[in-house]
């Protein structure tokens, strides 16, 4: 060990005398920003009281902790003095202000006591992740109490239902196979849920509140985020009645679709296929830089148009409804089934005539099942198929544009939504010919 290496329960009384410090400083700007007296808690009591119980922990020794919980009821008594002298003489809870006002410096004071145990017990990430968080808290008031004031009931009840998914439902799943599908099991399927939930969860949030009122080119950007032919649809149907959107729906469409092979793409890292993202990362690249070179071209030629400025308006989608993540789960299974079915009775080419059709319908689940089961072809077969699968889905979506937009201008976007299909089709050949 270097003698000169200073002892390490030095340096953690130092962090938290330091951390406690910090804390006093943050409380004592909070203070004057709202106008409020020095009050209890001033930086030097935050220190110190830092350094307190930094000091009873560590000499309290093994459980029980009578010291360190005994300076606890002695700073928790001393608070309710504070509170309660505070209220007497007029202070926030007898003008009757919100009472987050007078607790909140209590709440840092009974942090700050906590920072000792939490220094020397905890790895450092943690200490400073509940600082910042401190901080925050602390320094951005107005802008939490604009939020606060923007959000909807309603997007309480949406962030409750992501917390099912993803914290209550997906640890009580088993890891062990489903019967009948060997390499997929309850938890593998309920994990591709919580992603593409909470990748289109992400879309939704920045379409409602970041740019609640994006352009046209925008709206398909982040309408392709959570569902491309969603997007296509709604720009379709509002080119048909408003000639201004109809010069710059063109643009949206394709750039809607350049966003599916993002997601798709996004996804596949997030589940772990690392082998399958290396393997579509050329021609995803290549498919997603013709469709932005594309959507450029288009929305070149629509702003050279006469017709006025619009904005199409894609109404957000909330994509954390329960039914909507049983569906999602209940076709992985189905398709993984179907697939395995496929494979073991028509091989290589049943899959790609499975591939094409399943592109006229949800393709996240086919996809995603198709990557998690190790069925009866090889990898490049996996690829191909999951090119052929997003090209149908275009041309799928080229139909859409056409039929419900009824305009001229939808036709090279229509057009080269097509083209993808017959790039993955010859992408297909050639990865096969190698």
């Amino acid at each position: 060990m270097d003698s000169n290496a200073l002892p390490p329960l030095l340096l953690q009384f130092a962090a938290t005398v330091v951390l406690s410090f910090v804390l006093g400083l943050e409380l004592h700007s909070y203070r004057r920003a709202q106008d409020e007296g020095i009050g209890f808690g001033t930086t030097r009591t935050l220190t110190l009281i830092g350094a307190a119980g930094f000091v009873l922990w560590l000499l309290d020794g093994p459980q029980p902790r009578g010291l360190y919980l005994a300076g606890l009821a002695a700073l928790a008594a001393w608070l309710t003095v504070d509170l309660a002298r505070g209220a007497r003489l007029g202070g926030a809870l007898a003008a009757g202000c919100d009472a987050s006002g007078a607790l909140l410096p209590a709440l840092i004071v009974l942090l700050t006591y906590g920072l000792g145990p939490l220094t020397l017990t905890q790895p450092a990430w943690l200490v400073a992740a509940v600082l910042i968080v401190t901080i925050l808290m602390l320094a951005e008031k107005p802008l939490i109490r604009r939020l606060s004031d923007a959000l909807p009931v309603s997007e309480g009840v949406t962030l409750a239902k992501f917390l099912i998914l993803a914290g209550l439902v997906l640890p009580l799943l088993p890891d062990t196979p489903i019967p009948g599908l060997v390499d997929i099991s309850y938890a593998k399927v309920w994990m591709a849920v919580v992603v593409i939930s909470g990748i289109s969860y992400l879309g939704y949030l920045a379409h409602t509140y970041v740019f609640p009122a994006a352009g046209t080119l925008l709206t398909g950007a982040l309408g392709g985020v959570y569902s491309s032919t969603a997007a296509t649809v709604v720009l379709a149907r509002q080119a048909r009645t408003d000639p201004g959107i109809a010069a710059q729906a063109p643009a949206a469409t394709v750039l809607a679709t350049a966003m599916m092979y993002v997601r798709l793409w996004l996804v596949i890292i997030a589940l772990g296929h690392w082998p399958a993202a290396l393997r579509l990362a050329l021609p995803f690249g290549l498919l997603l830089a013709g469709s932005l070179a594309m959507t450029w071209w288009l929305w070149r030629r629509g702003r050279s148009g006469a017709a006025p400025a619009a904005t199409a308006k894609l109404a957000p989608h909330n994509p954390l409804d329960l039914p909507v993540a049983f569906l999602f789960a209940g076709l992985f299974v189905a398709f993984a089934a179907l697939t395995a079915f496929v494979t073991q009775q028509f091989g290589v080419t049943g899959l790609h005539v499975l591939s094409f059709l399943v592109g006229f319908t949800d393709i996240d689940p086919f996809v995603l099942s198709l990557l998690a089961g190790h069925f009866q072809v090889s990898e490049t077969a996996v690829t191909t198929a999951i090119l052929i699968a997003s090209g149908s889905n275009n041309l799928l979506k080229a139909g859409y544009a056409i039929a419900l937009s009824r305009q001229r201008t939808m036709l090279p976007a229509a057009a080269w939504l097509a083209l993808t299909l017959a790039v993955s089709a010859l992408w297909t050949m050639w990865l096969w010919q190698r």
